[in-house]
């Protein structure tokens, strides 16, 4: 995918593999544009597409965390009793995952530029993986059974934890500057050439590690301090999957950034930050 920093066509480059929860590279100097006039009719098509890119994306982000610090919302009860409970929790997260890896693959975006403009496909991407995170959020099945509970201090620990975690987010997608997290930029450029590739730029969290994202959703995934068995479920399907999708996208990103990037792996580490930070800049 390829986003614009500060509005002077600069580029952004994210690995087929990345997820809501990983994040792009932040690209360093920029090239120059050469983009031809919207028609009016375009212009409110992608106006109302990076709106609902917004909505949606940032919406549905927002309910997550909120799912994950409180529990289930209990919107909708079917009644299925544990075994079917999990079953179907287990198919609501089979489905953002297949959905969500793969609508980044370059062969699916590929089939779906025939009929999508390629500049709105970000947009898309953030629409389409909002409705299925709110599905899961909202179809969740909650079991009784609880395996563990924390209590006074220890309760409180893993609240502070969370709240940890989503400040890492922040700092992390901060870290990112311009970047072009919901394709709204994407959506809004008019048609013309697609910048090309710039150079690696690491700063704030990514001195420590090379995925500060997967490693504080990880924080706030396992810091809910109820542990009953839907959500040791959910835990165990999303840490799976993210750090599946991690080493995914280390194939990626080395293909994309070649010998750069093999350095970077070598002075910092992956998830746990036990290494001296990397001085900051362009490598």
């Amino acid at each position: 995918m390829v986003g614009r920093l500060g509005g002077q066509g600069c580029t952004i480059g994210r690995s087929r593999y990345a997820s809501r929860f990983a994040a792009p590279w932040v690209a360093g100097d920029c090239m120059a544009k050469i983009m031809p006039v919207m028609s009016a009719k375009s212009r409110i098509a992608a106006k109302t597409l990076a709106a609902l890119s917004i909505v949606v994306g940032v919406g549905s982000l927002i309910v997550f965390t909120l799912f994950h610090y409180i529990g289930p919302v209990y919107a909708i009860t079917l009644g299925l009793g544990i075994v079917g409970a999990l079953v179907l929790n287990a198919i609501l997260c089979l489905v953002f995952f297949f959905q969500h890896s793969g609508m980044v693959r370059k062969t699916t975006r590929r089939w779906m530029s025939r009929v999508i403009p390629e500049q709105y496909l970000a947009a898309v991407f953030s629409i389409v993986s909002g409705i299925t995170l709110l599905v899961l959020v909202f179809l969740w099945q909650e079991t009784a059974l609880v395996l563990a509970s924390a209590e006074g201090f220890l309760r409180w620990s893993f609240r502070a934890v969370f709240f940890l975690g989503i400040a890492g987010q922040v700092w992390g997608t901060w870290s990112l500057k311009s970047a072009d997290l919901f394709g709204t930029e994407s959506a809004l450029r008019p048609p013309g050439p697609t910048p090309g590739a710039a150079p690696m730029v690491v700063r704030g969290p990514y001195r420590w590690v090379r995925h500060p994202l997967y490693l504080t959703t990880f924080m706030m995934i396992w810091s809910y301090p109820d542990l009953t068995v839907d959500r040791l479920l959910l835990n165990v399907l999303f840490t799976a999957w993210i750090i599946v999708g991690t080493v995914l996208e280390e194939r990626d990103l080395v293909a994309n950034f070649g010998d750069d990037y093999r350095s970077y792996q070598r002075r910092v580490p992956m998830l746990i930050p036990y290494r001296k930070p990397l001085e900051p800049g362009i490598l």
